[in-house]
């Protein structure tokens, strides 16, 4: 019966070595796959960070773009507002009756309203091109978004015998650790 004992123990401590063994190489390889799904998230951040950049230039071309035409639009209004007072006071300094000068500020004025409504249909223009643009900015972020993968990309480490850890490598250990519970049992009873 002291022998029957004996062996019972070697068996139950070589089962807890190698459980012990096994628990070591799980964790190693949890750390390494955890390790790994870290590494692939970083990279994912990477790609987001590019985008959101080239996002920012693209916006950033958008409303220098706009910027740029209003200033032009701004500097034709003012330009045709000077040319055409000058083009008045000519009118005036030409005119020899009132009539004739009742007549040219009218056609003047219907000029001037015709001139400032195509001057705002033009800004309306520029803002509403600039507006369409980011737009589509803001449709390539959210498309790029649920394009991108929602995991992690997951990948097996090898480790030093060149076996493939993850699942194949927690099956022995899981074996093992069944095996030592059952025996224990069986020594209890």
């Amino acid at each position: 019966m002291h022998a029957g004992m004996n062996e019972f123990l070697d068996e139950q401590r070589k089962g807890l070595v190698e459980l012990v063994k096994n628990i070591r190489k799980s964790r190693v390889a949890a750390a390494r796959k955890a390790a790994i799904e870290s590494a692939a998230r970083i990279k994912a951040l990477n790609g987001r960070v590019r985008h959101l950049a080239r996002s920012g230039v693209r916006l950033t071309t958008i409303s220098q773009g706009a910027a740029e035409r209003l200033i032009e639009l701004q500097s034709d209004i003012v330009t045709t507002a000077l040319s055409e007072a000058a083009e008045q006071l000519q009118r005036i300094a030409d005119t020899g009756s009132v009539r004739d000068l009742a007549r040219g500020q009218s056609e003047v004025l219907q000029a001037a309203r015709q001139r400032i409504v195509d001057d705002i249909a033009r800004a309306v223009t520029i803002l509403k091109g600039a507006a369409g643009d980011v737009r589509k900015v803001g449709k390539r972020a959210t498309v790029a978004e649920s394009a991108a993968p929602k995991q992690a990309i997951r990948r097996r480490a090898t480790t030093k015998s060149g076996t493939k850890s993850g699942a194949k490598a927690r099956i022995p250990a899981r074996r093992a650790a069944r095996k030592t519970v059952r025996r224990t049992r069986r020594a209890r009873t």
